[in-house]
């Protein structure tokens, strides 16, 4: 007997232009587009094995957000894990990881969120603005993973959506244990 697929949401969210549409289109598609358009938001589907056990995984690719940008509900409510994508060229783009974080987990009424942030466009290292030892403090500091990506080259793509699910089993796993038996009496 075969148990149904695990259904997992992730959004991606990130400023404009770091690279969140290649990402997703290289994960979904495996292929890289050199242009860019401007993303309003797309939806993609796509099943993914991740420790022996099967996903249902729909992406989010969101427009991108910027300080003002309010955070949508439909990035809230349903949503199972989250990645947040910056540009290791762009230190604006860095900056604004936090306040995403931090609007998201507002928005929610949590304390932490699953998610995974995400340093794009490694390729493009001789224009580096954004340290790795940054990233990963960013991510230790908020309790998330922290990994750099080259869409274009296809390094490590695949891997953001292996620790997304990896960070929402952490916060789901120890609310499917058995509950423990309680007894009640009617009188």
């Amino acid at each position: 007997m075969s148990s149904a697929l695990k259904k997992r949401k992730i959004a991606v969210l990130g400023s404009r232009s770091v690279g969140k549409s290649s990402l997703v289109k290289q994960f979904i598609e495996n292929h890289f587009m050199d242009s860019y358009y401007p993303t309003i938001e797309s939806t993609f589907a796509k099943s993914v094995v991740y420790k022996g056990v099967e996903y249902d995984c729909h992406i989010i690719d969101t427009a991108g957000q910027d300080e003002y940008s309010p955070i949508n509900s439909q990035y809230a409510i349903g949503i199972h894990g989250y990645v947040l994508v910056y540009s290791i060229t762009s230190k604006n783009s860095f900056n604004m990881i936090q306040i995403v974080y931090d609007k998201i987990v507002d928005f929610c009424g949590v304390s932490k969120i699953p998610c995974v942030i995400v340093g794009s466009k490694s390729d493009l290292y001789m224009s580096r603005q954004v340290d790795s030892k940054d990233g990963e403090k960013l991510a230790k500091t908020n309790d998330c993973a922290w990994i750099e990506t080259s869409a274009k080259n296809n390094v490590n793509v695949g891997k953001v959506f292996e620790l997304c699910l990896q960070e929402i089993e952490k916060m789901t796993a120890p609310n499917q244990a058995e509950p423990p038996a309680k007894s009640c009496v009617l009188m």
